[in-house]
């Protein structure tokens, strides 16, 4: 019989503490593999929430494409004004955070590190979930409620992939998952927190250059398939409009390919790579732009299509 899982949740604290101080914990998100190192026993408290579901991996496991430390302030600043600081291979990228945004510091960075460094794949701006092996994209600019939509379908069957990063492998078609904590920002927290008593929600992070953001973590079944592609089957441009009814309006290809592309990391970079990768999404999968206010009735609308298997039904 195989081995039991061990998952970060089933660690205690001292226990997942004394691993990631030692940088000896790997987080496996599908498309890449992460080894993190902390000794700020806040950040590791959080992580040990929003993480739970994800499997304890001990460093000799496997290799890690992304070595990350979260450490203290230096000098007067980790007495002081406390702050956290984040380092990729020894670099330290970016400004210094308040130490009680640890977390919120990893997140974007760790999203930071993956759209510099992941040109292997087409890295659409967009939440991708799947029924079975059947994916739906999610493309949209920030505030349209792409996040909320990817959490709620989650929390109603789907199996998240991402809610950040449509993962799109040019050689195949398919896609993986990068499967991370959703970060809900500002009313999208109460949102969630009231749609299912299944949300394991995070700590509210106030004020930060987001807003206010609270991380929301992925389900077991989610990370269960963390090496399980899916086929994009639809893709869809969601708008939540408090008070509408649902309206879905089909996108000529060639609307839908600009949008597509226009919500991508790395389509600049990748030439004709991108341009032939994305093509082949628009002409195997129908585009939407809908426009809701009832998540259960998006939800409905989304899962219908995906277990047709023919989302011009």
């Amino acid at each position: 019989m195989p081995a039991a899982i061990t998952r970060v949740r089933d660690l205690s604290f001292p226990e997942l503490l004394r691993q990631i101080a030692a940088t000896r914990l790997n987080v496996d998100y599908g498309a890449a593999t992460l080894r993190v190192g902390s000794s700020i026993p806040a950040f590791v408290r959080v992580f040990h929430l929003v993480y739970g579901g994800f499997h304890a991996r001990p460093t000799d496991a496997e290799f890690a494409e992304y070595h990350i430390q979260l450490k203290k302030g230096r000098g007067i600043r980790s007495v002081l004004r406390r702050q956290s600081r984040f380092l990729i291979d020894g670099v330290e990228p970016f400004e210094p955070f308040a130490a009680e945004g640890a977390l919120p510091l990893f997140e974007w960075g760790v999203n930071w590190c993956f759209g510099q460094r992941a040109n292997q794949y087409v890295l659409l701006h967009a939440g991708a979930l799947a029924l079975d092996d059947r994916a739906v994209i999610m493309a949209a600019p920030p505030g349209s409620g792409k996040g909320t939509l990817a959490a709620a379908l989650m929390l109603r069957g789907s199996r998240l992939l991402s809610d950040e990063f449509g993962v799109l492998r040019p050689e195949t078609g398919d896609l993986i998952p990068m499967l991370k904590p959703v970060a809900l920002k500002n009313q999208s927290v109460e949102v969630i927190r009231s749609f299912s008593e299944d949300a394991v929600i995070g700590p509210l992070f106030t004020g930060t250059r987001k807003g206010d953001v609270a991380h929301l973590a992925p389900n077991d079944a989610s990370v269960d398939a963390v090496h399980r592609p899916a086929q994009p089957k639809l893709v869809l441009f969601p708008t939540y409009e408090s008070g509408a009814r649902l309206d879905a309006r089909r996108l000529p290809g060639e609307e839908a390919f600009a949008r597509l592309a226009f919500n991508s990391f790395n389509y600049h970079l990748l030439g004709p790579v991108g341009f032939e990768a994305i093509a082949r999404v628009i002409e195997s999968c129908p585009a939407y732009h809908i426009r809701y206010s009832q998540f259960d009735e998006a939800i409905e609308w989304v899962q219908s299509r995906l277990e047709e298997g023919d989302a011009e039904a």
